[in-house]
C-alpha cells in the first residue's frame, strides 16, 4: 500500500476539495514544510505531493522509498527533476489549468494601471475629486488599450490566451522572438524590437539559466515607448533593481508584478519601496489562484496519482 504525504496543502487554500486517490494508501498531509522537515515527514512516503517545497538531490538520497512526486503546478525548479531520473523517480506536473486565471489577471493589473484606477482611488480617499469643483477629476493619465500594442514574451498557452483577450481589446500583438533571433512575422519580431514597439509588456516564459534577469537595464533603456511591465510569471526574469531604477527614473510608465524571486519577499525587497506608488502593483502570487484554477489543480494531481498506480503514467516531465 503507497504512503501519501502532501509537504505543503496549505498552498491549495481551505476552500478547495482535494480527492484522495482511488488507490489503497495511506494518507498524511501537512499545512507547510521547513526545508529542515523535508526528510523527516517524506522518509516513508512513496508518493510525494509538493507544490513549492525544494526537493534536492541530496533530500532525495534521504527518501529510499520514494517512487513518485506529484507536483501541484506547472514549473518544476523546486525539483532535481535530472536527479530524481537517475534514481529512477518519477514525476508529473499540472498543466493548463491557469489558462484563464492568469490572463485575466494580467488584463486586471493591465486596466488598473492603464487607467490610473489605484491613483484615482487614493485621489477620492483624499478628497480631491469631492473639492475638485467639476463633475470629473482629470489628474492622472488614462489611456485605451485599443489601438495599443501588447509586447508578449512566450508563446505558450498562457501567452496565447493573453494574446486572444488583447485582440478582442483591440490591441495589435507581437510576439517576442529570443534574444539573438533575428526571424520575424505578421506577430512576432526579434527580441529588442518588441521592447522599443511596446506600449504593455508582458511576461509568460519559465524561469530558465537564459531568462534569468530577462529584463534588466539595457533592455529597459531600450523601451522606447515607456511601457507598463507586467510579469505574471517567475519574479527571476527580472532584475528587480534595474526595475526600480527604471520605474523611478521614467523609463517606464508602471509595472505590475505578481512573483518574486523570493517568496514571500524579504522586507528589505526593493519592490517594498515602491508599494505607496499608484503605478506600482505588487500582488502576492495570486494570478494563478482562483477558485476553478486550484479545484483544477486538485483534480489533476489526484489523476496523476491514479495514473501512475495504475502503470500509464501521464504528465510526466522525468
Amino acid at each position: 500500500m503507497d504512503r501519501i504525504t502532501f509537504l505543503d496543502h496549505d498552498t491549495m487554500g481551505a476552500d478547495i476539495a482535494l480527492r484522495r486517490p482511488a488507490i489503497p494508501h495511506g494518507w498524511v498531509q501537512y499545512g507547510r514544510t521547513a526545508p529542515g522537515d523535508i526528510v523527516e515527514r517524506a522518509r516513508d512516503a512513496s508518493i510525494l505531493i509538493v507544490n513549492k517545497v525544494p526537493l534536492d538531490a541530496g533530500t532525495l538520497d534521504l527518501l529510499p522509498n520514494l517512487r513518485f512526486v506529484a507536483v501541484a503546478a506547472t514549473g518544476t525548479d523546486n525539483v532535481d527533476v535530472a536527479a530524481c531520473r537517475a534514481r529512477g523517480i518519477a514525476v508529473s506536473n499540472v498543466r493548463a489549468y491557469a489558462v484563464h486565471t492568469v490572463p485575466e489577471h494580467v488584463f486586471a493589473l493591465m486596466l488598473a494601471l492603464r487607467r490610473s484606477l489605484p491613483a484615482y482611488r487614493q485621489s477620492v480617499a483624499d478628497g480631491a475629486w469631492q473639492d475638485g469643483g467639476q463633475f470629473t477629476l482629470l489628474t492622472h493619465p488614462i489611456r485605451d488599450l485599443h489601438g495599443s500594442t501588447l509586447g508578449i514574451v512566450g508563446r505558450g498557452a498562457i501567452g496565447q490566451a493573453v494574446a486572444g483577450i488583447a485582440r478582442a481589446f483591440g490591441m495589435r500583438v507581437l510576439f517576442a522572438g529570443r534574444k539573438g533571433e533575428t526571424a520575424s512575422g505578421p506577430d512576432h519580431a526579434p527580441f529588442d524590437a518588441v521592447l522599443a514597439e511596446s506600449d504593455v509588456l508582458s511576461l509568460h516564459c519559465p524561469l530558465t539559466p537564459a531568462t534569468r534577469h530577462l529584463l534588466g537595464g539595457p533592455e529597459f533603456a531600450r523601451m522606447a515607448r515607456r511601457p507598463l511591465v507586467i510579469n505574471t510569471s517567475r519574479g527571476g526574469l527580472i532584475d528587480d533593481m534595474a526595475l526600480v531604477r527604471a520605474l523611478e527614473g521614467g523609463l517606464i510608465s508602471g509595472a505590475a508584478v505578481d512573483a518574486t524571486a523570493v517568496e514571500p519577499p524579504p522586507p528589505d525587497h526593493p519592490f517594498l519601496r515602491l508599494a505607496g506608488r499608484t503605478d506600482f502593483l505588487l500582488t502576492p502570487h495570486i494570478g494563478w489562484a482562483s477558485a476553478e484554477a486550484r479545484q483544477a489543480v486538485a483534480d489533476q494531481v489526484t489523476a496523476c496519482i491514479e495514473a501512475f498506480a495504475a502503470g500509464r503514467p501521464i504528465n510526466l516531465v522525468t
